[in-house]
């Protein structure tokens, strides 16, 4: 197996970003990941944040993995339907999409609807919950599905973020090194 080049694993906060506590960033911090930075986290809108997407990874060395939680899962699946440039990632880790279909999301998130359901050009991995806030257990079933997403049972673990005491997450480590094995 290749050894997985750190550069290349592409960090996709959601809306407002990932804290210093979120398991994202603990990975950018420990394992050297990247993370993409969006021109505004408080007002996310689709097509910013795929151009964005876009122009770090044509600026990267090989193809890359992308780590999405929330609504960088959406970002993931706006991006591959619109990219000419799929050969550019590897595969994705999909932690709690964010639904911006969401009634009481529908207004902050107007640009992120209707979510995109046409499967990936490449794998991916998607993890829900059944007590996310933000996405229903259903809801990510049928994502994952759309995608062609192997999906992950997480059990009850909130929006699998910092309130959701996983630290570091190694088991999420772990899903990540299986999808890049794969």
């Amino acid at each position: 197996m290749i050894p997985l080049d750190a550069s290349r694993v592409l960090v996709l906060p959601g809306w407002q970003n990932s804290g210093p506590a979120h398991w994202q960033s603990r990975w950018e911090a420990l394992h050297g990941f990247v993370r993409v930075e969006q021109h505004d986290w408080m007002l996310p809108l689709r097509g910013d944040w795929i151009t964005r997407l876009e122009d770090v990874l044509l600026g990267q060395s090989g193809p890359s993995i992308l780590v999405a939680h929330s609504l960088g899962c959406m970002l993931t699946a706006a991006w591959a339907s619109v990219t000419r440039n799929p050969h550019l990632v590897a595969g994705a880790l999909l932690v709690a999409p964010g639904d911006p279909e969401r009634e009481e999301l529908r207004v902050p998130l107007r640009s992120w609807a209707p979510v995109v359901r046409q499967p990936l050009p490449f794998p991916s991995i998607l993890l829900g919950s059944h007590d996310d806030p933000y996405c229903t257990f259903e809801r990510a079933q049928g994502f994952a599905q759309s995608w062609g997403s192997t999906f992950v049972d997480y059990g009850h673990r909130g929006h699998i973020n910092a309130d959701s005491g996983l630290g570091d997450w190694p088991e999420g480590l772990e899903f990540l090194n299986t999808l890049h094995k794969g």
